[in-house]
């Protein structure tokens, strides 16, 4: 039997691209669920026109989002085995979440990082402070944790109750850190597959902004220091 995927989608005002990453998700995902973050466009009409389940969620922050997801499935009375979390601006391609989920499906691991490899990656497409926050927190877990991550990329996925168990926190910039970290730290099974990655459609609201980066930095640091010394 094929297992239940669903797909939750942070978005804020991504008017022009949240169709485009909806149209290119493949079809063995049950439920496609954008979780408009406070947008002011045109982004909620454009999910739902293009056949996605729409979310509000008013209070701004990614981990936000991402939870506000989580607790709409907790109510759906069709079963969810593995979660996909991906973006709304258009910068990992869609097409590649057979790719995310082939090792849980096949192997039965248990997380799956897509991992934005350097000769994959459309030039701009991260900024530098993106290249380094990752290259230090990923250096960071593995000094500390032994751990094999090379990216703290959002194209990923997730057993749906090993998902529960690490039961989520972060609001904000954290999210992707704090689920790889408790991943670690309960023994989880994971693997990261490359994929590919272009030049976003808009401007970011973390990366593409000196406060955003920072306040992403502090954040990370923050779980991965939170974990060493627990």
């Amino acid at each position: 039997m094929s297992p239940k995927i669903r797909v939750i989608i942070p978005a804020y005002n991504e008017e022009e691209s949240i169709a485009k990453v909806i149209t290119e998700i493949p079809e063995i995902v049950q439920e496609i669920i954008v979780v408009s973050n406070n947008s002011t466009d045109a982004t909620e009409e454009n999910a739902k026109n293009a056949g996605a389940t729409v979310l509000q969620e008013p209070r701004k922050g990614y981990g936000y989002a991402c939870l506000k997801g989580m607790d709409y499935i907790s109510y759906q009375s069709t079963k969810t085995d593995i979660i996909v979390f991906l973006d709304g601006d258009y910068s990992d391609f869609p097409s590649e979440l057979t790719k995310i989920v082939a090792p849980i499906i096949e192997k039965d691991k248990e997380l799956v990082i897509g991992s934005r490899v350097k000769k994959w990656r459309e030039k701009g497409s991260m900024t530098f402070p993106q290249i380094f926050g990752n290259w230090l927190a990923t250096s960071l877990m593995k000094l500390f944790f032994n751990a094999r991550f090379t990216d703290l990329g959002p194209f990923r996925a997730i057993k749906y109750n090993k998902l529960l168990e690490l039961e989520m926190q972060d609001k904000t910039y954290g999210w992707t850190v704090e689920m790889q970290l408790k991943a670690l730290k309960k023994g989880f099974s994971y693997t990261e597959v490359p994929v590919h990655y272009k030049n976003r459609i808009g401007t970011s609201k973390v990366s593409g902004t000196v406060k955003g980066a920072i306040f992403a930095g502090i954040k990370i640091l923050g779980w991965i220091f939170k974990y060493s010394f627990k």
